[in-house]
């Protein structure tokens, strides 16, 4: 399959990736407080079954085991939403089966081989071990996430999850750099101020849209406000 594919896909998924964050970020300048919108862990499920498709096209163990761990948390965060049970029962049975099938087949039906992703001549040992361990802490967050909800009863997106996010982000950014990958230093490069952001919310509560005297973009985000259904 040719880069150019290859790299659609990527950038596809980070786009849906940032699109979640910048969403979420919106909804909580909005609220003046951080908030765990359903459509976040909507569009992360979506995104993360292009980056599993991404990685494995790109021969990337670090991405590849870092999608297969978080798929089912943005799973169990929209059960804790009440959203898990509006899909239709199919819908939701080859949600679940997805990831398990894409990985048989690509280990079963073609020559690839999870050594594979460990001998990639394009990306040197220790450079993949850095990835890895900038993938698990990255990832971490949404463990993190996941408990702390799981005690709250309800889905809460903790400081500690931006925490993670800007150190695990940061060093994911570091790893894109070094293997020269456009995709990954997209998404960090961004991604970084989304989290910062989110962390001074909940240090101060108060919204940078406060500050805003410029009258179009007054509107705007009225406008935007009113098609997320924000009060």
């Amino acid at each position: 399959m040719g880069n150019l594919i290859i790299y659609s896909i990527g950038f596809f998924s980070q786009i849906l990736f940032f699109g979640r964050s910048i969403i979420q970020w919106f909804m909580s300048e909005k609220e003046k407080k951080v908030l765990s919108p359903t459509i976040f862990w909507e569009i992360s499920l979506v995104a993360s079954i292009f980056m599993l498709v991404y990685g494995i096209l790109r021969n990337d163990a670090a991405i590849l085991i870092s999608q297969i761990l978080v798929y089912f948390i943005y799973v169990r965060n929209l059960q804790l939403k009440g959203k898990w049970k509006t899909f239709h029962l199919i819908f939701r049975i080859i949600i679940l089966l997805l990831p398990v099938t894409i990985l048989v087949y690509i280990f079963t039906g073609t020559d690839y081989s999870f050594a594979t992703f460990f001998k990639n001549e394009n990306n040197p040992f220790f450079l993949m071990i850095w990835g890895i361990a900038a993938q698990l802490i990255f990832i971490s967050r949404f463990f993190y996430q996941w408990l702390y909800s799981e005690n709250k009863k309800e889905s809460i997106l903790p400081i500690g999850f931006w925490i993670i996010s800007t150190i695990g982000s940061s060093m994911t950014l570091i790893y894109g750099i070094l293997r020269l990958d456009p995709v990954l230093i997209a998404a960090h490069s961004l991604g970084i101020f989304v989290y910062i952001r989110n962390m001074l919310i909940y240090r101060n509560q108060k919204s940078l849209f406060d500050k805003i005297n410029n009258r179009f973009l007054n509107k705007l985000i009225i406008f935007v406000s009113r098609k997320l259904n924000l009060k």
